[in-house]
């Protein structure tokens, strides 16, 4: 009985496993075909519409200067443009910083939100900033993000040639990833999880995740919707169901690129990805307890891979480790015969093909460090996440128990004019 347990975790395990090795062929034929498309796409600009872009901040004056200095070398038509950034609740330099930009650069706004309508977070400070947006289409970036000039172009060449598309998302790179050893694997992560999820998911089924930043949204959908969900921490994900409950699909179009910051410390890294991991976990059981309410079934697949993600794969994870490290001992009687070892070794060697497939996608990435990086990373970064996983679930399942309030997690932000280079490709 033992062993057929056992048989069943693997069976999921390995599911999961080939079902990443399907998504990563689907990368690569994204990343072989979308320049076509992009060069095709250049040929047919009917017009450009007017583009307002939010950019929450609360207590940001370590990068907002740069966000605001990319946001000046943006290359779209000025009298079609509107930067806002909320200045929510900051209590440092931040509105400071924005101001003086504004006078440079009127196109640059600034709103300034005091409680009780502002400092609640992200969701209620976009909700904020939609109230004075003007443009036809919503852009989104985080504060520490500077998107390259072409970002915000490319992002709307994608929703005026696909109709169908609700939201298009771009690419994001790692700023700081050469700082220690923490970002580098966040920047192996970040680069597989595009390439892999986002791309795959895109290329197969015509369906990607907003990622909370660098990404364009029809505003006529953020109306239909009434905004952002201000009780969700994965926002960007709980609209991306949202949007294709409406009958809309999102499109990963990698031409549009921003620089992000990440945490170059793990207890920024821990709360960082407890929020992540919360608001994701918020999101399966919303829609789960809502799916035959839904207009647009199709939507179950990418809840079914939510579901599979955070709840069967970690869980059964969880337990294979346990009964393994629980074989030391006790005599669990627990066999599946000559085949342990090479399941793996086989299941290491899948995890470095993908990664090293996904650094081979982008220029200076496929290096020896990174390569010995990767390897590292399947014995600590990746099993780190099955205790993340497991504290998140702890704490939203206290969250509902004792009907706490959602309190919002921001991410400490690092200096980075001490580090020039850091952009690598």
């Amino acid at each position: 009985m033992t062993t057929v347990f056992i048989l069943v975790l693997l069976l999921i395990i390995w599911s999961m496993l080939f079902y990443h090795i399907f998504l990563m062929q689907g990368g690569y034929w994204l990343y072989s075909s979308y320049q076509k498309k992009a060069e095709k796409w250049q040929r047919n600009i009917p017009y450009y519409p007017t583009v307002s872009v939010l950019i929450p901040a609360h207590n940001e004056e370590v990068v907002i200067e740069d966000t605001l200095e990319a946001m000046s070398n943006l290359r779209y038509p000025i009298d079609k443009l509107q930067v806002l950034v909320i200045n929510d609740n900051s209590s440092d330099r931040t509105g400071e910083i924005c101001e003086a930009y504004h006078n440079r650069f009127p196109y640059i706004q600034v709103i300034h939100t005091k409680p009780p309508l502002g400092g609640k977070g992200k969701s209620a400070a976009l909700n904020n900033g939609l109230q004075y947006a003007t443009g036809e289409i919503i852009c989104v970036y985080d504060a520490d993000n500077t998107p390259e000039p072409d970002a915000i172009f490319w992002l709307v060449l994608g929703l005026m040639n696909d109709r169908k598309a609700g939201a298009v998302v771009g690419k994001f790179r790692v700023l700081n990833a050469s700082k220690n050893l923490l970002t580098r694997l966040i920047n192996i992560e970040t680069l597989t999880f595009q390439w892999l999820a986002q791309a795959g998911r895109w290329f197969w089924f015509k369906l990607s995740t907003i990622p909370g930043t660098n990404f364009a949204i029809r505003r006529s959908i953020l109306d239909e919707l009434g905004g952002w969900d201000e009780g969700a921490l994965s926002e960007d994900t709980e609209l991306s169901f949202r949007i294709y409950d409406l009958g809309y699909h999102i499109r990963f179009f990698p031409n549009a690129i921003t620089w992000e910051q990440e945490p170059e410390t793990m207890k920024v890294w821990w709360r960082q990805r407890t929020r992540w991991a919360r608001g994701n976990l918020y999101v399966i059981a919303k829609f789960f307890l809502h799916f035959f309410k839904m207009k647009h079934k199709r939507i179950g697949l990418d809840l079914l891979y939510f579901m599979f993600t955070y709840v069967f794969f970690f869980g059964v994870t969880i337990i294979s480790q346990g009964l393994f490290i629980a074989s030391f001992f006790t005599n669990l009687d627990i066999s599946v015969g000559f085949v342990s070892l090479p399941l793996l070794i086989v299941g290491f060697l899948l995890f470095v093909i993908e990664e090293l497939l996904a650094l081979s996608f982008e220029k200076g990435q496929l290096t020896a460090k990174n390569i010995a990086t990767v390897c590292l990373m399947y014995f600590t970064y990746s099993q780190l996440w099955i205790f993340l996983v497991i504290y998140a679930g702890c704490l939203e399942l206290k969250r509902v128990i004792l009907k706490q309030e959602v309190t919002w997690y921001k991410t400490k932000r690092f200096n980075q004019k001490d580090q020039p280079g850091q952009r690598s490709a």
